[in-house]
C-alpha cells in the first residue's frame, strides 16, 4: 500500500506544507505554509506584470499633455526598469517552484517512511540532521542566492539587451520605449558595412594581440626562469627579487607610468633615444607603433608572472633526468627540447590557455595605456588599438549603444569559452587526469 505517500504528495501539491502536516510534522508544515502564503501575496501583484513586462517592455512612453492649458511631461514606462523588475520576479518564481518541488518530494519520502513503520522526524531532529549531514549544502544557499542575483541575472539581462533596440538616440527610455528586434543587432554587427568593418578589424587585432602578448610573456618568462636557474649564476635570490618588482607594483601604476614615458615627441623614452642620436618615434600616435608599444609594455608587466610560474615547475623536474641525458651525450639544447620544455608545457598548458583567454579580455593594458587610440576614421567609435572588450566599454559608457555592446559581449564570450574548452580538453594534463580518475 502506498496510501500515505500518495496522500502526502497530493496535499503538498495542492498547497505547500499540507503533506508535512498530514505526516505529523507540524512545524515544518507551518513553515512551508508560511512560505507559500507570502509567495502568493507577492506574486498576485507581481507575476502577471512580470510576464507582461518581459513580452512588451512597456507600452506607454513619456509624453507631453496639457493640463489647464499648461504643457506637462507625463512619465511613461521605463523599458529597462520593467525588464529588470520582471527578471527579478521571474527568478523568485523559479526559486519558489524549486521549493514547491522539494516540499512534494519531502512529503512523499516521509509518507513512505510512515508506511514502513518508521516514526516521522520531529522538527528538532530535522534541524539536527541538517546541521550534522547537510550543513555544507545549507550554508551554500546564501552565497548561491548572491551569485544568482548579482552574477547570473546581470548576464541574462545583458544577453536579453542584445535582442532589443536599446541604443541612443532613438530608443533611450523613458522618453522612448525599447522594443524586441530579434537578431537584427547581430545581423548589423556582422553584415552591415558600417559596423562589420569595425567589428572584423577590431576582432583581427584582438586575436593578434592575444597571440603575441601570450607568446611573448610566456616564452619571455621561460627564458628568464631558465637563466636564473642556470648553474653558476650567483645571487639567485637577488635576481628573483629584482625581476619580480614589475609584478609587485600595481598594474595600474605601471601602465600609467609607461603611458607618460612613451608620451609625445618629448617624452622620456624619446629623449633617451635622442641622446644616442636616434630620432623620436610616434609611440602612441601612430597605429603601428601604438600596437608595438602595448606589446612591449605588456611584456614588462606579464613576464614576471610567467617567470614565477615556470620557476616553480623547474624545481619539480628530477635532476637525475638531466644527469642521464648528460651521460648519453645530450647537448644543452637537446636537454631543453626533450626534458625541460615538455615538462614545463605539461604543467603550465592550462595556465597558458587561461592567459590567452585573459589577454583577449585584457581591458587594463589597452585602456590605461592608449585608451584604444590613435583614432581610426574608418571605425565606428573604436580606435586602432581597441580590443573587443574596450570597444564594448566605449559603446556602453560613451555612446549608449547598449544593444550593440551586448551583442559584442555575447560573441566575445562564445569565442573565449569555445577556445578555452576545446584546447583545455586537448592538453595532456587534462587527458592524463581523466585517465587517473
Amino acid at each position: 500500500m502506498q496510501r500515505h505517500r500518495t496522500r502526502a504528495a497530493i496535499l503538498s501539491t495542492i498547497f505547500m506544507g499540507l503533506g508535512q502536516i498530514y505526516n505529523r510534522q507540524f512545524i515544518k508544515g507551518l513553515i512551508f505554509l508560511a512560505v507559500e502564503a507570502l509567495s502568493l501575496i507577492y506574486f498576485v501583484n507581481k507575476l502577471g506584470r512580470a510576464f507582461w513586462g518581459i513580452f512588451t517592455l512597456g507600452d506607454s512612453p513619456s509624453r507631453l499633455e496639457k493640463v489647464k492649458g499648461i504643457a506637462k511631461m507625463v512619465p511613461g514606462d521605463h523599458s529597462i526598469v520593467i525588464l529588470i523588475e520582471s527578471l527579478i520576479t521571474l527568478m523568485f518564481f523559479a526559486i519558489i517552484l524549486i521549493a514547491w518541488y522539494m516540499n512534494i518530494r519531502d512529503a512523499y519520502k516521509t509518507g513512505a517512511e510512515r508506511e514502513a513503520g518508521l516514526e516521522s522526524n520531529t522538527f528538532k531532529q530535522t534541524v539536527r540532521y541538517i546541521l550534522d549531514y547537510k550543513f555544507a549544502q545549507s550554508f551554500l544557499i546564501l552565497p548561491g542566492m548572491g551569485i544568482l542575483f548579482f552574477t547570473i541575472m546581470p548576464i541574462i539581462f545583458m544577453i536579453m539587451l542584445a535582442f532589443t533596440n536599446f541604443a541612443a538616440p532613438d530608443h533611450i527610455p523613458p522618453a522612448k520605449l525599447v522594443d524586441w528586434v530579434g537578431f537584427e543587432t547581430f545581423r548589423n554587427l556582422l553584415f552591415l558595412k558600417s559596423w562589420s568593418h569595425t567589428f572584423y578589424g577590431v576582432l583581427t587585432w584582438t586575436i593578434v594581440w592575444a597571440v603575441l602578448s601570450t607568446v611573448t610573456t610566456y616564452f619571455g618568462g621561460l627564458l628568464v626562469a631558465l637563466l636564473v636557474n642556470q648553474r653558476g649564476i650567483r645571487f639567485k635570490g637577488f635576481w628573483r627579487i629584482i625581476l619580480i618588482v614589475p609584478y609587485a607594483v600595481p598594474q595600474m601604476i605601471s601602465l600609467l607610468l609607461m603611458r607618460n614615458l612613451f608620451n609625445g615627441q618629448f617624452g622620456p623614452i624619446n629623449q633617451y633615444l635622442g641622446y644616442f642620436g636616434m630620432g623620436s618615434l610616434p609611440w602612441l600616435t601612430d597605429p603601428f607603433w601604438a600596437k608595438v608599444t602595448v606589446i612591449i609594455v605588456n611584456m614588462w608587466v606579464g613576464i614576471p608572472v610567467s617567470m614565477l610560474l615556470i620557476m616553480g615547475v623547474l624545481t619539480t623536474i628530477p635532476r637525475d633526468m638531466y644527469e642521464a641525458a648528460e651521460v648519453d651525450g645530450a647537448t644543452n639544447y637537446q636537454k631543453f627540447r626533450i626534458i625541460t620544455l615538455p615538462m614545463v608545457l605539461f604543467s603550465t598548458a592550462p595556465t597558458l590557455i587561461m592567459q590567452f583567454a585573459g589577454n583577449i579580455n585584457n581591458f587594463n593594458a589597452i585602456y590605461l595605456l592608449t585608451g584604444g587610440n590613435p583614432v581610426n576614421g574608418n571605425y565606428q567609435y573604436a580606435g586602432s588599438t581597441d580590443l573587443l572588450v574596450t570597444w564594448l566599454y566605449k559603446l556602453t559608457a560613451d555612446q549608449n549603444k547598449n544593444n550593440m555592446a551586448s551583442a559584442i559581449g555575447i560573441i566575445l564570450f562564445i569565442i573565449v569559452a569555445g577556445f578555452s574548452l576545446y584546447n583545455y580538453r586537448r592538453t595532456k594534463s587534462f587527458k592524463e587526469e581523466d585517465m587517473i580518475q
